[in-house]
Protein backbone atom coordinates (compact mmCIF):
# COMPACT_ATOMS: atom_id res chain seq x y z
CA UNK A 1 0.00 0.00 0.00
CA UNK A 2 3.14 2.34 0.45
CA UNK A 3 2.28 3.05 -3.42
CA UNK A 4 -1.25 4.55 -2.82
CA UNK A 5 0.61 5.88 0.87
CA UNK A 6 0.26 9.60 -0.86
CA UNK A 7 -2.92 9.36 -2.30
CA UNK A 8 -4.79 8.56 0.91
CA UNK A 9 -3.22 10.67 2.55
CA UNK A 10 -4.23 13.97 0.47
CA UNK A 11 -8.04 13.21 1.07
CA UNK A 12 -9.35 15.39 3.55
CA UNK A 13 -12.30 13.93 4.75
CA UNK A 14 -11.53 10.92 7.42
CA UNK A 15 -14.21 8.78 6.07
CA UNK A 16 -13.77 9.34 2.65
CA UNK A 17 -9.87 8.78 3.13
CA UNK A 18 -10.82 5.22 4.91
CA UNK A 19 -13.02 3.94 2.63
CA UNK A 20 -10.52 4.57 0.03
CA UNK A 21 -7.81 2.90 1.43
CA UNK A 22 -10.31 0.29 2.52
CA UNK A 23 -10.87 -0.40 -0.92
CA UNK A 24 -7.48 -0.12 -2.10
CA UNK A 25 -6.23 -2.37 0.53
CA UNK A 26 -9.06 -5.22 -0.41
CA UNK A 27 -7.90 -4.96 -4.38
CA UNK A 28 -4.13 -5.43 -3.11
CA UNK A 29 -5.04 -8.32 -1.38
CA UNK A 30 -7.54 -10.06 -3.08
CA UNK A 31 -5.55 -9.85 -6.51
CA UNK A 32 -2.07 -9.67 -5.21
CA UNK A 33 -0.24 -10.13 -8.90
CA UNK A 34 -1.45 -6.79 -10.10
CA UNK A 35 0.52 -3.75 -10.02
CA UNK A 36 -0.38 -0.87 -8.22
CA UNK A 37 0.77 2.68 -9.36
CA UNK A 38 -0.12 6.16 -9.60
CA UNK A 39 -1.50 7.33 -13.03
CA UNK A 40 -3.36 10.53 -13.89
CA UNK A 41 -3.33 11.37 -10.09
CA UNK A 42 -5.42 8.78 -9.14
CA UNK A 43 -4.49 4.62 -7.69
CA UNK A 44 -4.77 2.00 -10.75
CA UNK A 45 -3.79 -1.42 -10.49
CA UNK A 46 -2.80 -2.96 -14.19
CA UNK A 47 -1.59 -6.67 -15.42
CA UNK A 48 1.65 -7.63 -17.40
CA UNK A 49 1.74 -3.45 -18.81
CA UNK A 50 -2.24 -3.26 -19.34
CA UNK A 51 -5.01 -1.03 -17.19
CA UNK A 52 -8.01 -3.57 -15.42
CA UNK A 53 -8.77 -0.82 -12.73
CA UNK A 54 -8.27 2.75 -11.05
CA UNK A 55 -9.89 4.86 -8.47
CA UNK A 56 -10.64 8.24 -7.69
CA UNK A 57 -12.93 10.36 -4.86
CA UNK A 58 -15.08 13.25 -5.26
CA UNK A 59 -17.08 15.26 -2.61
CA UNK A 60 -20.23 12.75 -3.37
CA UNK A 61 -18.81 9.64 -4.19
CA UNK A 62 -16.23 7.46 -4.89
CA UNK A 63 -15.00 6.28 -8.71
CA UNK A 64 -14.20 3.13 -9.81
CA UNK A 65 -12.92 3.10 -13.50
CA UNK A 66 -12.75 -0.28 -14.83
CA UNK A 67 -13.00 1.09 -18.78
CA UNK A 68 -15.91 1.07 -20.88
CA UNK A 69 -16.31 -2.60 -22.04
CA UNK A 70 -16.14 -4.05 -18.25
CA UNK A 71 -19.36 -1.35 -17.59
CA UNK A 72 -21.06 -2.22 -20.78
CA UNK A 73 -20.97 -5.98 -19.46
CA UNK A 74 -22.46 -5.15 -16.11
CA UNK A 75 -24.50 -2.62 -16.33
CA UNK A 76 -27.50 -4.17 -15.04
CA UNK A 77 -25.41 -5.49 -12.11
CA UNK A 78 -24.03 -2.01 -11.47
CA UNK A 79 -27.54 -0.39 -11.30
CA UNK A 80 -29.01 -3.38 -9.23
CA UNK A 81 -26.60 -2.52 -6.92
CA UNK A 82 -28.00 0.53 -6.39
CA UNK A 83 -24.93 2.44 -8.04
CA UNK A 84 -24.86 5.19 -11.39
CA UNK A 85 -22.72 4.88 -14.12
CA UNK A 86 -21.08 6.96 -17.44
CA UNK A 87 -19.38 5.22 -19.98
CA UNK A 88 -16.21 5.21 -18.00
CA UNK A 89 -17.07 4.85 -14.20
CA UNK A 90 -19.44 3.86 -11.76
CA UNK A 91 -20.51 6.25 -8.67
CA UNK A 92 -20.17 4.69 -5.44
CA UNK A 93 -22.00 7.41 -3.13
CA UNK A 94 -20.20 7.37 0.40
CA UNK A 95 -23.19 6.98 2.13
CA UNK A 96 -23.57 3.33 0.21
CA UNK A 97 -21.91 0.06 1.04
CA UNK A 98 -19.01 -1.23 -1.62
CA UNK A 99 -20.68 -4.33 -3.69
CA UNK A 100 -17.03 -6.45 -3.36
CA UNK A 101 -18.17 -9.06 -5.04
CA UNK A 102 -19.46 -6.87 -8.12
CA UNK A 103 -15.84 -5.41 -7.73
CA UNK A 104 -14.13 -8.97 -7.94
CA UNK A 105 -16.29 -9.27 -11.11
CA UNK A 106 -15.32 -6.58 -12.95
CA UNK A 107 -11.67 -6.82 -11.61
CA UNK A 108 -11.91 -11.22 -12.89
CA UNK A 109 -13.47 -10.09 -16.03
CA UNK A 110 -10.90 -7.65 -17.41
CA UNK A 111 -8.08 -9.57 -16.10
CA UNK A 112 -9.34 -12.69 -18.47
CA UNK A 113 -10.17 -10.00 -21.09
CA UNK A 114 -7.61 -8.37 -21.43
CA UNK A 115 -4.95 -11.17 -21.06
CA UNK A 116 -3.79 -11.32 -24.72
CA UNK A 117 -4.01 -7.54 -24.51
CA UNK A 118 -0.70 -5.78 -25.42
CA UNK A 119 -1.93 -2.07 -24.82
CA UNK A 120 -2.56 0.08 -21.59
CA UNK A 121 -6.28 0.94 -22.87
CA UNK A 122 -8.69 -1.14 -24.98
Amino acid sequence: METFKEFIESIDNVEHRNRTGEILDWVSKKFPDLSKKIGWNQPMFTDHGTFIIAFSVSKEHLAVAPEKAAIDRFSHEIKAAGYEHTKQLIRIPWNMDIDYSLIKQIIEYNIKDKAEHEKFWR
